[in-house]
């Protein structure tokens, strides 16, 4: 038998369905490089407290991401992990003009479980007989392998460690590589350890290598789409700001 808190719950549910929120929630896809991971999640849930617009993420290198957007990915917004990539896509008419913003600069650290293993001046990089491996993410593919083999360079220790680096296709990938003990120490996102307690780590300075600035854009796949052109604005609220800059990210 239907008793009337069921007729009273389907009716909700009716009345919801139909509702202007309701009606105007959409869904959008959006790639988002692999150390701006934590960050993108807290920001989906409170774009989705604010608008009741979904943001579906995916997380990738930003050069795995762009050739799978070359091939046709159907994603409606991308967060790279540089200006580059966005700016080749809107030169290369994957992008919409005129939506490509910075959205956070990156910063890049020298990392180690093993408490004082890494020092706060990055001196353990002249010292190869102290380690084994070091990681970096792979320069082709994600800006901070770039960045890493800059900062190397710029310390005159490149040569030297070119035989211990182990490359992970993601920033991702080049901290599990740490975390896992694989490498004892490696180049990875501020923002995946300055909420991890123990080890050691150096924050590189910014001098030391190329900016990394993040640029997003809007893909004409989801031009049309506005949760896409929704998740873009909120990015630029202080509410988004404060998460981006709570997880050791720089803004313009």
């Amino acid at each position: 038998m239907i008793t009337r808190r069921l007729i009273g719950l389907a009716l909700a549910a009716v009345v919801a369905a139909f509702s202007p929120a309701a009606a105007l929630a959409a869904e959008t896809q959006v790639a988002v490089a692999a150390n701006f991971t934590e960050p993108a999640k807290e920001i989906a849930t409170a774009f989705k407290a604010a608008t009741g617009h979904t943001a579906v993420l995916s997380f990738n290198s930003s050069g795995q991401f762009y050739a799978q957007m070359a091939h046709g990915a159907p994603y409606d917004v991308f967060l790279s992990a540089d200006a580059e990539r966005p700016a080749r896509a809107e030169a290369d008419g994957l992008g919409v003009t005129g939506t490509r913003f910075t959205y956070a600069i990156g910063r890049l650290v020298l990392y180690s479980k093993t408490p004082g293993l890494v020092d706060g001046a990055g001196a353990v990089l002249g010292k190869p007989s102290g380690f084994n491996k070091v990681s970096i993410a792979d320069p082709a593919a994600a800006p901070y392998g770039v960045a890493a083999v800059q900062t190397m360079k710029k310390l005159g220790v490149y040569g030297a460690l070119k035989p211990k680096v182990v490359i992970g296709s993601s920033i991702t990938q080049a901290y599990q590589f740490v975390d896992t003990g694989a490498a004892e120490l490696g180049f990875v996102a501020y923002s995946q350890v300055i909420n991890v307690a123990g080890g050691s780590r150096w924050l590189v300075p910014v001098a030391d290598h190329a900016p990394i600035d993040q640029q997003a854009i809007l893909l004409y796949t989801g031009q049309n789409n506005p949760a896409a052109k929704a998740f873009l604005a909120f990015l630029k609220t202080p509410a988004a700001i404060a998460v981006i800059k709570k997880y050791g990210y720089e803004v313009r």
